[in-house]
């Protein structure tokens, strides 16, 4: 086939043998690759109801049929699998060569089950005993690098911290605790080289819409972020008093300056570089210390800095190197200790830091990793700490679903905090989108209502195909028509005769795959909603002030969410829905048990 190889690899850990496994064009045509493949490939491959610790419990790394091919930013990989986190669905994306290295095996996907029966690697197919255990990310990646790509985790992920990543070229996949997963597998790499290309169906056709893709990515759509980064992000949120701060108890950072990409970057920034296959190279590189250097994305600028009430860039640059050095998510990270500074602000948690302490936040990030002391209860993130510390607190725990909230105040753009309460894996801009739809002139993001659930379902449909595809979420500006481009891209490449109405119905399916994957693990509709501090306390910040979202404003969103999508009211899937996404039930699966109502 063209695009792809119909097949995927299964690699047993616990028997240390791997077989090919022939995926159905059907299916390939039906979900694509990346996060649609990987969730036919989780329904098929995990048993229901299994611990995502548990060495049933499968990890996907899932490719699409674009990976291998010269369109820009389509060197990507999906890793999937049942969160630890949230006991639901987690599909993280990550841009590296450790994509186009996986496909070139010969394969649309790489399935790990099993556990080794001691700390391991797993290098082009041959699992050994590793020497790299309690060794960072980046040694990891130095040590094996040399066999071909590599996908590592640290110390977090050995330690089984619920929001542990998996890192490949120095960007992380993981929000939802991948790396714990690999952590239990006993896994502390898996490296990947082969040298079988990506056959493509037309292939002047596809060089001319490279090239074309790669010029309009130059526009000024994505011009912000090549020129700023993401952290420009920070800065404007402030200005409409939308930048979480304190743990959600405020909308705006006073130090929010010292933060920001004007300031940050004359004074910090010592690179600028692009992703595998990127023609936009949005990644920006500061420095710190003793000559020390890391990424930085506005989501770790926030979390680790305004969230925890930090303004001092040194330290949070250094927070944010000392996530990836330790393989832990900076989002949940962030968002745990900014839970667990205000716990202590209320007296909960005595030995916690308070706002603002720096030092503090660089201990805890380390003993979150190690598993020691207050770290232990923090590793598990917000949800679970909070049930276990009592009082309110699970009233303030910045999570959906049991994933902590990323940087975009709920109650001030409230089309994405429908997006948040709906999201198959919890709170996630990158999956919902509607961020797009609160900051157009077509929703007053302050007061959501049924049109802004019609508008919230268009942007979700749209992040699945991107995600399916692969293509990074900064190309949204640059297709006057997603589906129809898409398609164009699509038949370049497999020679399908695919059109724009058959990719939107793709869309919606992989949303219900993603959903049904949910109710099949236990989903019930009170999962859908957001922490009480959103829904009973207003803002009181700036252009923001007063703003609220209430219980009844956001059931009313939620509900024409539901019925939008032509699943009940309560949010189950019709059996005409189960039918279309073409899965392989389990006996053990509720959902397939009649029409889909609320028990």
């Amino acid at each position: 086939m063209n695009g792809f190889h119909g097949r995927y690899w299964r690699f047993d850990l616990s028997r240390g043998e791997g077989e090919m496994v022939t995926i159905p064009e059907t299916i390939l045509r039906r979900y694509l690759g990346g996060v649609g493949l990987g969730t036919w490939l989780l329904h098929r491959e995990a048993p229901a109801n299994v611990d995502p610790l548990a060495p049933e419990a499968p990890l996907i790394f899932s490719f699409s049929p674009l990976v291998g091919t010269p369109l820009t930013t389509s060197a990507k990989l999906a890793v999937v699998a049942k969160s630890p986190l949230t006991g639901f669905i987690s599909d993280g994306l990550s841009s590296s060569h450790f994509a186009i290295a996986g496909k070139r095996m010969g394969v649309d996907a790489i399935v790990l089950v099993g556990a080794c029966a001691e700390p391991s690697e797993l290098v082009l197919g041959a699992l050994q005993p590793t020497r790299l255990w309690r060794k960072t990310p980046r040694e990891a990646d130095e040590a094996l690098s040399k066999h071909g790509r590599v996908a590592a985790i640290g110390i977090a992920g050995e330690n089984g911290v619920r929001f542990a990543t998996i890192s490949n070229d120095g960007r992380h996949a993981g929000r939802g605790g991948l790396g714990a997963v690999l952590g239990a597998k006993r896994l502390k790499a898996l490296v990947v080289d082969g040298e079988l290309p990506t056959p493509v169906a037309d292939p002047k056709a596809v060089t001319r819409l490279a090239r074309d893709l790669s010029k309009r990515s130059l526009g000024h759509a994505t011009a912000k972020y090549r020129d700023l980064g993401t952290v420009a992000n920070l800065a404007a949120f402030n200005r409409i008093a939308a930048l979480p701060t304190r743990n959600f108890q405020r909308s705006r950072f006073d130090q929010g300056d010292a933060l920001s990409a004007e300031t940050l970057k004359p004074a910090r920034e010592v690179a600028r570089t692009s992703c595998a296959s990127c023609t936009i190279g949005c990644e920006h590189v500061y420095g710190f210390g003793d000559e020390k250097r890391t990424r930085i994305e506005y989501e770790s600028l926030f979390a680790l800095g305004p969230l925890c009430g930090i303004g001092d860039p040194e330290a949070v640059l250094a927070a944010a190197g000392r996530c990836d050095a330790l393989g832990l998510d900076t989002v949940s990270a962030g968002g745990t200790i900014a839970f667990a500074m205000e716990c202590a602000e209320r007296g909960y948690l005595p030995d916690a830091p308070h706002f603002g302490d720096a030092e503090g936040l660089l201990a805890l990030l380390d003993d979150i990793a190690h598993r020691r002391g207050l770290g232990d209860l923090l590793a598990e993130g917000s949800r679970i700490a909070a049930e276990r510390i009592g009082h309110d607190s699970i009233a303030f725990a910045p999570q959906v679903k049991g994933l902590e909230i990323p940087g975009y105040e709920p109650r001030a753009l409230q089309t994405l905090a429908l997006g948040f309460a709906v999201g198959a894996r919890g709170a996630d801009h990158n999956k919902s989108g509607a961020y797009e739809i609160d900051f157009s002139d077509r929703v007053d993001r302050l007061h959501g209502n049924a049109r802004s659930a019609a508008l919230s379902l268009e942007t979700e449909n749209r992040a699945a195909l991107t995600d399916s595809l692969i293509l990074c979420k900064f190309l949204r500006g640059v297709f006057d028509d997603l589906y129809a481009e898409s398609a164009e891209l699509v038949r370049a490449v497999t020679g399908w005769n695919v059109d724009g109405e058959e990719l939107e119905a793709l869309a919606r399916r992989v949303v219900a795959a993603r959903k049904a994957f949910n109710v099949r693990e236990g989903w019930t509709p009170e999962d859908d909603s957001l922490p009480e501090r959103f829904l009973s306390e207003a803002l009181e910040d700036g252009p923001s002030s007063g703003a609220r979202l209430t219980h009844e404003r956001l059931q009313e969103m939620i509900r024409s969410y539901n019925l939008a999508r032509g699943w009940s009211e309560q949010g189950y899937l019709p059996d005409a829905v189960m039918r279309d996404l073409s899965l392989e039930p389990s006996p053990a699966d509720p959902t397939h048990a009649g029409p889909q109502v609320d028990p």
